[in-house]
């Protein structure tokens, strides 16, 4: 015989020859030279396998212990004094009673939606994200839930978690802000065979997440097709001067013509412009000699316009003075008075002549 002791905590099984005979609680035991002991530590969980199997047709066995059985579409979350410990995938399982006071909260994964007494806490483990979906939904935005494919409900802001399961689960987002599309470089034929490109924005937003989404396969390329074909067919029937002119048309056409088809994709136009008209090489040279030779007749007109008046007013001066002797002298001594100005020096020869000389060169005949 020989004398074993079974700890505090611990719960240990006689065999012999490999075939268990009894399970002993904490205490000292004698057995015999031919037996085995088995221990097994009471604050773990474990696996049922066929040696254990054969234990718990032992009712002594079988009253120490609590068992779990896991489905195939199940997992367990397991809590140990009220903290989450531990995943159990499907199977059996068994811990012993006494010592641990485990919580076992079993979740359906035909049941993709995780249940709201769920800590989001406990999602965050690293044991259970494998097993979970996460999507965010922002202020901006809107979600539409789908599973297999199937539109189930939408979903307002904040943060939404699915078990992983046979079904497929999806969200898709759209953001309900207000967009910008650039419709850059569209080669467009004016009616009289202006080759130009064109670049052009229009802003929307999404006002039906579902009709953008679920009944529309990439709205947004959509729009982007409507659009060019809106401004061809516009442009395509004015002439280059026209569309010079009425690029505001081209706006308002493009609004009002897409309105109804853009409510179809869920969207709602909110603004559009032409950005940008650009010309080819040949043509914007022709258009910037036309608008140089028109600059320089514009620039002529004036000038022939500020000379006759400059004429008219000389004429006019001339008049007065005439029959104003004193107003002749006035204008007189202004003249001497301006080459005094721009002489730097004067050199006197000739006597008391060279005052009489510049009145005679200023008078002339008068």
């Amino acid at each position: 015989m020989k004398k074993i002791r079974i700890n505090v905590g611990k719960v240990g099984v006689i065999a012999r020859n490999g075939d268990y005979k009894k399970v002993l609680t904490a205490g000292v035991y004698w057995v015999g030279f031919t037996n085995s002991v088995l221990t097994f530590k009471m604050d773990e969980i474990y696996v049922i396998n066929t040696s254990l199997n054969i234990m718990l047709n032992d009712e002594k066995f079988r009253n120490l212990v609590e068992i779990i059985e896991i489905k195939d579409s199940e997992i367990a979350l397991i809590y140990n004094e009220g903290n989450f410990s531990k995943v159990l995938t499907s199977g059996r399982y068994f811990f012993f009673k006494g010592l641990m006071n485990y919580n076992i909260t079993k979740v359906d994964l035909n049941n993709v939606e995780v249940s709201k007494n769920i800590d989001l806490l406990v999602l965050q483990k690293d044991e259970v994200k494998v097993f979970v979906s996460t999507y965010k939904v922002e202020d901006y935005e809107e979600g539409l839930l789908l599973i297999d494919g199937k539109f189930i409900k939408k979903l307002e802001k904040g943060k939404y978690s699915f078990w992983k399961s046979v079904k497929d689960v999806n969200v898709l987002i759209s953001d309900l802000r207000q967009l910008q599309m650039e419709i850059s470089g569209q080669e467009i034929l004016t009616r009289d065979k202006a080759a130009l490109r064109v670049n052009f924005f229009t802003q929307y937003r999404v006002i039906d997440s579902e009709t953008a989404l679920l009944k529309n396969k990439e709205f947004e390329k959509q729009l982007y097709i409507l659009i060019q074909l809106a401004l061809r067919e516009f442009i395509g029937t004015l002439t280059l001067d026209e569309l010079l002119d009425k690029k505001e048309a081209v706006s308002v056409y493009v609004k009002e013509n897409l309105m109804d088809k853009a409510r179809i994709l869920g969207i709602e136009l909110l603004d559009a412009g032409i950005r940008d008209v650009i010309l080819p090489g040949d043509v914007k040279e022709i258009m910037n000699q036309v608008l140089v030779a028109q600059k320089k007749a514009q620039a002529n007109i004036i000038t022939r316009r500020e000379e006759t008046a400059s004429t008219r007013n000389l004429l006019n001066t001339a008049k007065l003075m005439e029959d104003n002797n004193m107003l002749f002298k006035l204008k007189e001594m202004e003249y001497v008075e301006k080459i005094a100005e721009k002489v730097g020096k004067i050199t006197v020869s000739g006597g008391g002549q060279v005052i009489d000389q510049l009145k005679g060169l200023f008078a002339g005949s008068k």
